[in-house]
């Protein structure tokens, strides 16, 4: 017959097996006891999900949490719009206590006092594809966007025989990459370029509509524009059939930035004269990486450069090109 200490003991030992059970989930709040480290926890919140630029910045993630031996969660919000909604992810990753954390900012400022509570809380951050205003995150791997869009800017004018009207439809006025872009392009049109003129700079929030019904106004606006340059994927995509529902196809140059089957195909056909590509392979996993090494206390650069890329339909399938373009 089982006494009441027997029955209390078998309960005992029950709730202990669910307690470790418990104790596998993902994301692990920190160590302690004598029990097997679980792996680190790292949460990635990133601008969106909506261009398959940012799949294939997941890509890399993963591979590098493999290599790693991290656990990871990448997330974001619907649109590149909804910085609101951004700031309640990264709140949620905070509260999670991981041991590091992955953030692309849609805004440059609004993100800075979570990110204070992260580092109050010894989690280390990383920016990825757009950093912060403040010197928080200890690295940021992304490309550097103003040398990337200068670049572009030079096949611009290299395109339309250096004089003329040109204009910029870029995603937004508060990321990093949004900012850069704009800058590098604008800046460099300025300093080298005194025959040609940046007519408008439209933000249509990296929505291909949205980015399409302002190429088609600026376009009406402006009948004897030369080139466009569509500073992200939606805004190029919406750039491309603004053009081509305008009636401009082959008259206007387009140079656009990142990949995406449209955007291939455009620079197949002729319809898009190239593009810069970065690495979002490479961005995604140089951030993982760079949050394992914060976690091992090692030092980081500020700055991972990940580098860019302007292809067209010359080197579009070179061996140096082809594995940084997403479908």
């Amino acid at each position: 017959m089982r006494t009441r200490s027997m029955h209390a003991f078998i309960a005992l030992a029950g709730s202990l097996v669910l307690v470790a059970a418990a104790c596998g989930g993902q994301a692990p709040a920190g160590g302690g006891g004598g029990a097997p480290a679980a792996k680190p926890f790292i949460p990635m919140i990133s601008k969106g999900f909506q261009h398959q630029f940012w799949q294939a910045v997941k890509q890399g993630a993963e591979k590098a949490a493999v290599q790693y031996n991290v656990n990871i969660t990448f997330e974001g919000p619907e649109n590149e719009s909804q910085v609101d909604k951004q700031m309640e992810m990264l709140q949620a990753a905070i509260n999670k206590k991981p041991q590091a954390l992955c953030f692309a900012a849609l805004d440059s400022k609004a993100a800075i006092p979570l990110l204070q509570k992260a580092k109050d809380q010894n989690i280390p951050v990383i920016g990825f594809d757009s950093g912060v205003d403040s010197d928080i995150p200890l690295a940021t791997a992304a490309t550097d966007n103003i040398k990337a869009a200068a670049a572009a800017a030079d096949k611009m004018a290299s395109l339309i025989g250096m004089s003329g009207d040109v204009a910029i439809i870029a995603h937004d006025q508060t990321s990093r990459t949004g900012i850069d872009r704009v800058k590098g392009f604008t800046d460099q049109i300025k300093a080298k370029y005194q025959n040609i003129k940046i007519v408008a700079t439209q933000y249509g929030g990296g929505d291909q509509l949205k980015s399409t019904d302002l190429a088609k106004a600026i376009l009406q606006a402006n009948p004897n524009l030369k080139g466009m340059f569509g500073a992200n994927e939606g805004s190029a995509i919406g750039v491309l059939n603004g053009v081509k529902e305008s009636g401009k196809t082959g008259k206007v140059v387009v140079i656009g930035y990142d990949s995406g089957q449209q955007q291939l195909d455009a620079i197949r056909s002729g319809a898009e004269s190239g593009a810069i590509t970065q690495d979002p392979i490479g961005i995604g996993f140089k951030c993982v990486e760079a949050a394992y090494k914060a976690i091992k206390g090692e030092k980081l650069d500020k700055n991972i450069d990940t580098g860019f890329k302007y292809y067209d339909k010359t080197n579009i399938d070179a061996s140096d090109v082809a594995p940084l373009l997403y479908k």
